[in-house]
């Protein structure tokens, strides 16, 4: 949604928005897309990187490896597909926790509605960014994959998939951090996997970006 559309919805999904609209987006003062959005497409692009790493992998030297390359390049494409929608999932999860918290609280059934909206909406607004997690999971262990094997010409592009895929968790862990501190204990124990999985995720992403920085300065 852009800034001059505001009042009507818009259908434009984040796959087929130009990277400058999608700024536009960002910056303007509207509800989304914001962090969770940024986060999932912090995934896509990693999934991306990987991709293109991968593709510069099948030369004739590389037929030995061909069977884990094309494993590599079909998940990391399926990767980026899900974290782009996740991105458009984000912005409807956002904006349904904008529009609970506005219904009406003038009774007590208002308010027991009201309420329970807002409990329903926030569970998926960290949903969202749970599952952001588990691709950011996934493009860095694709990129762990492809380290040994990839095209040593692009290496440093399987460094920044690995940064890419910590920034996606990062910032996917205050999202959930911010929804889940405003649910009970037992709704917040669901997410409880994935923030420690975001814990694992930057030691292993910092570890790549180590190993793929030795490869480059030696």
């Amino acid at each position: 949604m852009s800034q001059d559309t505001a009042s009507s919805p818009d259908t434009t999904t984040f796959g087929e928005s130009t990277i400058g609209r999608y700024l536009d987006d960002l910056a303007a003062k509207i509800p989304a897309p914001g962090g969770g959005a940024v986060a999932a497409l912090h995934a896509a692009q990693g999934a991306a990187l990987v991709a293109m790493v991968a593709r510069y992998t099948t030369r004739a030297k590389d037929a030995d490896n061909r069977p884990a390359i094309d494993r590599i390049i079909a998940a990391a494409d399926a990767a980026r597909e899900r974290a782009l929608a996740l991105a458009d999932a984000d912005a409807t999860a956002f904006t349904a926790v904008g529009a609970a918290y506005k219904l009406p609280k003038d009774t007590d059934e208002q308010i027991a509605a009201r309420k329970e909206a807002i409990a329903s909406a926030l569970l998926q607004a960290a949903r969202v960014p749970a599952a952001v997690v588990a691709e950011a999971d996934e493009v860095l262990s694709l990129a762990a994959d492809l380290l040994p094997i990839g095209n040593p010409n692009v290496v440093t592009d399987i460094g920044a998939a690995a940064d890419a895929a910590r920034a996606a968790a990062a910032s996917s862990q205050l999202n959930i951090a911010i929804n889940v501190g405003s649910l009970g204990d037992h709704e917040a124990e669901e997410f409880a996997p994935a923030l420690q999985r975001i814990e694992e995720i930057f030691a292993r992403a910092d570890a790549l970006h180590t190993d793929v920085l030795a490869a480059v300065v030696g």
